[in-house]
């Protein structure tokens, strides 16, 4: 199943939602219905979607400035607790992460000024506070929300924008990696404060911001860490060199044999000459087996043309690749074609690790 969705593409960037999204806003209109019938619906859907609108702008706000420093953004995915930009890099420079991060809450800061003014020009003296629905005029809500979520975006948990400003600010000191080690304890700590007030009051929303927090500090700090382990790697240091392949006119019979015998679980798959025809994954055996049956030859349930890798691209582009692909593990062939190595996530994670410890001693 997937989980998100495009709906759109602006400057580059994939606008998609996350089906809990769309979960969102079916409870808000049902709880609406309930409430205060189609109009109340209507009225509450409208406002949510007009929320998420500040939101998807304040997420450009991050993804224009990041461009600004050659920083692309594949995407950015809408969330019931908010939007997420996924940047392709952290900036080079700690100022240039300072600027990208300052400025989703100055779009969001803007335009809780402009939608003060129109509550304004409308006569009325909107209240900056509780940020709740169905208190004062529209533009009043969206107002109030704004402000809250600009106050709570600055709150220094990492990854938050206020987390993302803590660490900038440290790095130019400290480092990087030092910095998002900093920050993103700091976000878990303040996690843990959330989700207990969350669990007392009890709130679930908070509860749930809570554990976003503190899954994205985690991440974002391991991300790092991996990221300055893996600093001047190329393929052939990460690849698995002792491998076996299995023949494309092999039987499933013969390649199941040949999974049991050993630790090994995707196999390149050659032809006579010995080039690269596919891989064969125990995924692709499974259900080669119950499709067709054990007489099936490999080349029938092998994932082919399967890409391949050379030994000497770096880690971050092999490690896209591989991920982009959706296969545990690809061939690695050198310039004149020749196979030389199995990519595999479980190799990488394992060269990562090693240089982690080695780093940390």
């Amino acid at each position: 199943m997937r989980w998100s969705y495009r709906i759109g593409r602006v400057a580059g960037t994939d606008i998609k939602v996350h089906v809990t999204f769309l979960l969102l806003l079916a409870w808000v209109a049902y709880s609406a219905f309930t409430a205060g019938g189609a109009a109340g619906a209507i009225a509450d859907t409208a406002y949510i979607v007009a929320l998420f609108g500040c939101v998807l702008l304040h997420e450009f706000g991050h993804i224009l400035t990041a461009r600004r420093f050659g920083v692309r953004t594949p995407d950015v995915i809408l969330l019931p607790i908010g939007g997420v930009a996924r940047l392709e890099r952290i900036p080079s420079e700690p100022k240039q992460e300072l600027l990208i991060a300052l400025a989703g809450p100055v779009v969001t800061l803007v335009i809780a000024a402009a939608l003060y003014a129109v509550a304004r020009a409308s006569g009325q003296s909107p209240a900056l506070w509780p940020p709740t629905l169905g208190s004062g005029s529209f533009a009043e809500q969206l107002m109030r929300i704004n402000i809250w979520l600009l106050l709570f975006n600055l709150v220094p948990a990492f990854p938050m924008d206020g987390g993302r400003l803590l660490r900038s600010l440290l790095a130019t000191r400290i480092g990087l990696v030092r910095a998002t080690r900093i920050a993103g304890a700091v976000g878990q700590m303040l996690a843990v404060g959330m989700g207990l007030i969350g669990l007392f009051l009890p709130n679930p929303i908070l509860v749930l911001i809570a554990l976003f927090v503190f899954a994205g500090a985690r991440t974002e700090t391991a991300s790092v860490e991996n990221r300055a382990a893996s600093e001047g790697i190329r393929v052939a240091q990460m690849m698995v060199t002792q491998f076996r392949t299995i023949p494309i006119h092999a039987t499933l019979a013969e390649a199941t044999d040949l999974l049991l015998a050993g630790e090994q679980r995707e196999f390149p798959v050659v032809d006579n000459l010995g080039r690269t025809e596919g891989i064969l994954t125990r995924d692709n055996l499974l259900r080669g087996l119950r499709e067709r049956g054990p007489q099936a030859t490999v080349g029938e349930a092998m994932t082919a043309p399967a890409p391949t890798v050379a030994p000497t691209l770096p880690f971050p582009d092999a490690l896209e690749k591989l991920r982009a692909s959706g296969l545990p593990a690809l061939p690695v062939v050198d310039a004149a074609g020749a196979l030389v190595g199995l990519l595999t996530m479980e190799n990488i994670s394992e060269l990562l690790l090693v240089r982690r410890a080695g780093a940390a001693r």
